[in-house]
């Protein structure tokens, strides 16, 4: 590991190099992740002060990239004395945002990234229990490493997991997930990653909180005005089913079901569909609790 020039405060980043892969789908995880394309991916590590071990978060950003309001919730996790460690996904693979195409750089991309860091992670003497975080897409990876087949193939479970508005569409049919504590933090005016689909994945998840915030956007811990993002590419009601032998499929129109597995797919789909546009918008009592909130759930599963 080698200093960079990211720093918190007085304290100093370590770069890590993490040897991941590139999977497009979760499909090509279960089915032969051997097979995909190696990616090296940089993640910055900051240590609090003190004597370790420390506990530490795995944080994952989301469409859009790093944010201010995901360092506000990392300088949070570091001053109540927690290692964090922040993954970059994109700038890795040359990639700024995916908002407009959910293509570039996927979720399953994204997993691999978090399992493969995390392993470097608990080589180190200075690294306790190790949590997730993730905000939208991250979010979903946050989820779903809590999904027991894919634990299975990519590592040892995270300690715990605390989802910002994941997109929550996925359906397993094989229904193991970790009994490791996952908190979910949502808005119920998400027209991004709607709630209904958290709503309807949490009663399978063996040790999940679900807690919703009235009148709150996507990204309500940041400090935005109401924002239309026209290109976005957003979920609206179908959900994507994963089959026990890993092949991903959605509902189309008249019952027809679609593979998912291929970009191509993904691609047809988002352009017949047309879910395009989406709201992103502050909202000061959210932001303010989610601040707390995040960091007591953290500090109690891993301090």
């Amino acid at each position: 590991m080698d200093s960079n020039d990211a720093s918190y405060g007085s304290i100093m980043a370590e770069r890590l190099m993490v040897q991941s892969r590139s999977p497009f789908e979760i499909h090509h995880i279960l089915t032969g992740l051997e097979n995909t394309p190696e990616t090296d991916v940089e993640a910055d590590l900051y240590l609090p002060e003190g004597e370790g071990p420390f506990g530490c978060v795995l944080a994952l950003h989301g469409s859009i990239g790093w944010a201010d309001h995901h360092q506000d919730h990392v300088n949070g996790w570091i001053e109540a004395g927690l290692a964090v460690c922040k993954v970059h996904s994109f700038t890795s693979r040359s990639i700024d945002s995916t908002v407009d195409d959910q293509l570039s750089v996927t979720h399953a991309m994204m997993l691999v990234d978090a399992f493969k860091t995390r392993a470097v992670l608990e080589q180190d003497s200075r690294i306790g229990k190790i949590g997730i975080a993730g905000w939208s897409l991250g979010g979903t990876v946050a989820l779903y490493s809590a999904w027991s087949p894919l634990i299975e193939i990519l590592g040892t479970p995270f300690d715990a997991h605390l989802p910002f508005y994941p997109a929550a569409h996925l359906r397993p049919e094989l229904q193991t997930w970790s009994d490791s504590p996952i908190l979910i933090l949502h808005g119920d005016a998400d027209d991004w990653t709607p709630l209904h689909f958290v709503e309807g994945l949490v009663p399978q998840l063996p040790n999940a909180t679900l807690h919703v915030y009235s009148g709150a956007h996507h990204s309500f811990d940041c400090e935005k005005e109401l924002t239309w993002l026209p290109k976005a590419v957003h979920l609206n009601k179908r959900t994507a089913r994963i089959a026990k032998n890993g092949n991903m499929s959605g509902e189309l129109l008249f019952g027809i079901r679609w593979p998912l597995n291929q970009r191509w797919q993904r691609r047809w789909v988002i352009r017949i569909l047309r879910n395009r546009g989406a709201h992103v918008q502050g909202h000061p009592t959210a932001r303010a609790d989610s601040l707390v909130r995040s960091q007591e759930f953290f500090f109690k599963q891993l301090g």
